[in-house]
Formats: C-alpha cells, sequence, structure tokens
C-alpha cells in the first residue's frame, strides 16, 4: 500500500507540473455597442412591460393565435429538443469529475475434475474507475455546458419570439389587406359609374372615342388590382393557417370583419444599448458559444498530456462443493495508471487547431450578432419614427380629400359640377384612405420589428446580469 502511494504521489506531481501549460483563450469577449440609440427613440402611446406585451394589445384573437402557432412550431420543438439535449450533456460533464461505480453478479454450478462432487460458486464485485481531473478540463467542460444549458434555453425563447413576430406580421397583414380590398373595390365601382357616364356621352357625340378608350383602361386597372389584393388576402389567409392549424373558414369568416387599433401599445426602450442588447437570447446563446468554444481548447489541449486514472475493485464470493461452504472476499487498490502520448502523428496537435478555429468562428459570431442586433433596433426605431412623422400629413391629406368630395357633391346638387367631377373627388379619397392603411401596417410592422429586435420580453439569468456585451 505505501508503495502505491508514493507511485500515486509521483504521478500526480509530475502532471501538475505539466498542468501549468494549459492555458484557454478568454470564455468571455467585449463587442463594442454605441453608447446610445442614433435613431429616435418612440414616444407617444402607452408604455408597457414587454414580456406582456401582447396582452397589452388587448386582442385575445391575435393571443390564441400565437399561442396555436407556438404549440405546433416545428422551431420551437427543435429548440426544446436542444434545451433537453444540452442538459443531458451537463449531467454527462458533471459526471467525468466522479468515480464511476459498476456492480456485477454472477452464480455457476461446475464440475471440474471427473468422480468430484459438482460446486456451486456464487460472486458479487463492485469496481470503480475514476479518470483524475488533474488539468481541470472536466471542471472547464462542466461549467461549459451549464453556460450551453442556458443558451439552449435562451435559443428556445428566441424561437418562440420569431413564431409570435411571424404570427403577427401575417395577422396584420392580413386584417389590412381586407380593409385595402375594399377599398379598391369601392375605387372599381367608382370607375365603372364614371365608364357608364362616359358611354352615354360617346354615343351622344359629346366624348372621343379616345377619352373613353382610356376610361375602359382605368376601369380594368382598376379591376386588375382588386383582383391582385383578393389574391394577397387569399395567401395571407392560407400563411395564417399553416402558422397557427386553425380552420381556413373560420380564419376568413374571423379576419373578414376584424376591426383593428390604428396603432398598437408601445413600449420602453431607453436603456442605452449594452444593457438592452444582453436581453437579446440569441446575443446572450452566441456568448455562451464563445465560452464553450474556450472550453474545448482546454480539453484538446489536455490530451496532449499525460493521463491518470486509479481504478478498484471489492468483491465477496461463496464456493460451496460436497456441503461445505467457503467465504472469500477480495479487494484491489489500483491500477494507478499513467497514460503517457509519444506520438500520433499530429493528431492531437491538429485537434487544437480546430478548436482553436471554432474559438475564432464563435468570436466572431457573438460579435456580429451584436451588431446584427444593434441594426436590428435602430432600423425599426428609424421606420417608427417615419411613421410618425408621415401620419399627420398623411391624415391632412385624407381630410382635405374628404372635405373636397363633399365640396363637389355640393356642387353636383347645385348643378355646379357633374358627377364624373364627384366620382373624380371620391376616387381621391379612396387613394388617401389607402395610403392611411398602407401606414398603419408599416407602424405596425416595426413595433412587432422592434419587439423582436428588443429580445422579446427574455430576460437574462440573475447569475448573468452583470455581465453586457
Amino acid at each position: 500500500m505505501a508503495v502505491l502511494l508514493r507511485q500515486f504521489v509521483l504521478a500526480a506531481c509530475a502532471v501538475a507540473l505539466a498542468a501549468c501549460s494549459v492555458t484557454t483563450p478568454p470564455s468571455t469577449v467585449t463587442a463594442p455597442a454605441p453608447v446610445d440609440w442614433n435613431a429616435p427613440l418612440p414616444h407617444g402611446g402607452s408604455l408597457t412591460d414587454l414580456r406582456a406585451w401582447w396582452q397589452a394589445q388587448n386582442d385575445p384573437i391575435l393571443v390564441a393565435l400565437i399561442d396555436d402557432a407556438q404549440a405546433l412550431s416545428p422551431t420551437v420543438a427543435a429548440a426544446l429538443s436542444r434545451v433537453e439535449t444540452a442538459r443531458a450533456n451537463e449531467v454527462t460533464a458533471q459526471a467525468a469529475l466522479l468515480p464511476g461505480v459498476s456492480a456485477s453478479l454472477s452464480s455457476g454450478r461446475s464440475v471440474s475434475l471427473p468422480s468430484t462432487p459438482a460446486a456451486t460458486s456464487t460472486a458479487v464485485t463492485l469496481q470503480t474507475t475514476w479518470e483524475i481531473d488533474v488539468f481541470g478540463a472536466a471542471r472547464i467542460a462542466r461549467a461549459a455546458m451549464a453556460g450551453q444549458t442556458q443558451g439552449s434555453q435562451a435559443q428556445w425563447h428566441d424561437a418562440r419570439v420569431s413564431v409570435a413576430a411571424e404570427v403577427a406580421n401575417t395577422y396584420y397583414a392580413l386584417a389590412h389587406c381586407w380593409k385595402a380590398r375594399d377599398v379598391a373595390q369601392q375605387d372599381l365601382a367608382s370607375r365603372q359609374r364614371s365608364r357608364d357616364i362616359s358611354a352615354s356621352s360617346l354615343q351622344a357625340g359629346m366624348l372621343a372615342p379616345a377619352a373613353f378608350a382610356q376610361v375602359q383602361a382605368e376601369v380594368a386597372q382598376s379591376q386588375l388590382r382588386l383582383i391582385q389584393q383578393t389574391s394577397q388576402c387569399d395567401l395571407y389567409t392560407k400563411a395564417l393557417v399553416a402558422l397557427t392549424g386553425e380552420d381556413e373558414a373560420l380564419v376568413r369568416k374571423v379576419m373578414r370583419d376584424l376591426v383593428l387599433p390604428d396603432d398598437l401599445a408601445g413600449f420602453s426602450v431607453t436603456r442605452i444599448p449594452a444593457q438592452a442588447l444582453v436581453q437579446r437570447p440569441d446575443v446572450f446563446a452566441a456568448e455562451h458559444d464563445v465560452a464553450l468554444a474556450s472550453a474545448q481548447i482546454g480539453r484538446a489541449k489536455a490530451r496532449r498530456w499525460p493521463g491518470l486514472s486509479l481504478g478498484g475493485s471489492v468483491g465477496a464470493l461463496r464456493y460451496g462443493t460436497a456441503g461445505v461452504e467457503t467465504d472469500i472476499t477480495t479487494w484491489s487498490f489500483g491500477p494507478l495508471a499513467l497514460t503517457l502520448p509519444v506520438f500520433d502523428a499530429g493528431q492531437r496537435a491538429a485537434l487544437v487547431d480546430a478548436a482553436t478555429a471554432d474559438y475564432v468562428a464563435a468570436v466572431n459570431t457573438y460579435r456580429a450578432k451584436v451588431r446584427q442586433a444593434v441594426r436590428e433596433v435602430e432600423e425599426a426605431l428609424v421606420t417608427l419614427d417615419s411613421t410618425r412623422q408621415r401620419e399627420a400629413d398623411t391624415r391632412a391629406v385624407r381630410d382635405a380629400r374628404l372635405q373636397n368630395l363633399a365640396a363637389a357633391q355640393d356642387r353636383e346638387r347645385n348643378g355646379l359640377a357633374s358627377t364624373l367631377d364627384v366620382e373624380e373627388a371620391r376616387r381621391a379619397v379612396l387613394a388617401a384612405q389607402s395610403d392611411a392603411l398602407a401606414l398603419q401596417l408599416e407602424r405596425k410592422r416595426a413595433w412587432v420589428a422592434l419587439y423582436r429586435a428588443a429580445g422579446g420580453g427574455w430576460e437574462r439569468p440573475a447569475t448573468e446580469a452583470a455581465t453586457t456585451p
């Protein structure tokens, strides 16, 4: 026993000295972020907690559709599967730090020599093996796997946020599409009335054939726009059905008569970018990919140095023959094995190079994620500010054209304007309404984009809250 202990101490000292040369690159890196947002922050409307933003819209239909889509989404299911895989890997990494124990039970009856009584033997054995983590590679891997589990959970939330944003964009587009179709139908009806009046003028010789041909062309163009608008509504309907699994007839019925507010409830993004971006689940996951890649370098380097393992066993044997029972207890300590890599034709060095390349890629991906996150927030803010600035002018145009239509109708009643003049004024109002609808949809989509870019209400785990990009 004393000899084994001395061997153990000497071997441990040898590999401990070698362990000093095992280093890993930083598990956390910086990614420069602007000190403030360059685009104007949205203002106006109520400020809402992003975690309950969909409920704040007071639209139970949309909330139900989002829930259905998240339950059916293969992307969300795959992300959840990755979470379970990461948890299993974390358990495996934890187990690598501890000794492994196995038990065996055997029983047999045999005759060894002729004319000798049969013998019965029963044995119970416990065996243990332990790969001693002298270099700390297993501890690094355990910490990295724990981070990977958190990163996978963040990616699962990111998948749910993406599905919610896709459903919302399709939902709003479909609702506005039906309104735009109504406007297109009214435009066609107005142009058909103008065509009928022009046809009478043509027969009376008061309108040139070329002018009437122009009127007919405008009717055909309006008919084409209505067909295209109807087709677009059908496409949005089928997209929403595919996302949510709802019955198409029910979706058509509900969405056809749906009335939506002109704008959505807002939320605050006043925090500086570095603080806001830590709430992005994809940025968080990319940050933990860097830590995992760093750990993989440590594990690859550890394979280039000696390995130390320890085994042992305890057994109990009962042997019986000719009515005589014998109990035998056995045990062993060891072997204490020191594995020295001598020649592998550069395989271990190549593993270190590959792990280093993966680390560089992970760092670049993380920093690119941060830049992309900043871009997405800034673009959403720019769009929101643009729609805010255009809103007053769009409303002014619509109001002015409504006044012009009312004046044309009044002149018609007094015999000072023709029906053609009234229809032309009506079509100008319809064009203004179409522009207003397009602006409302653009603003809703900008809010959804900002919701997506701001992380969708995900919160960084408390143990990670102090880390910033």
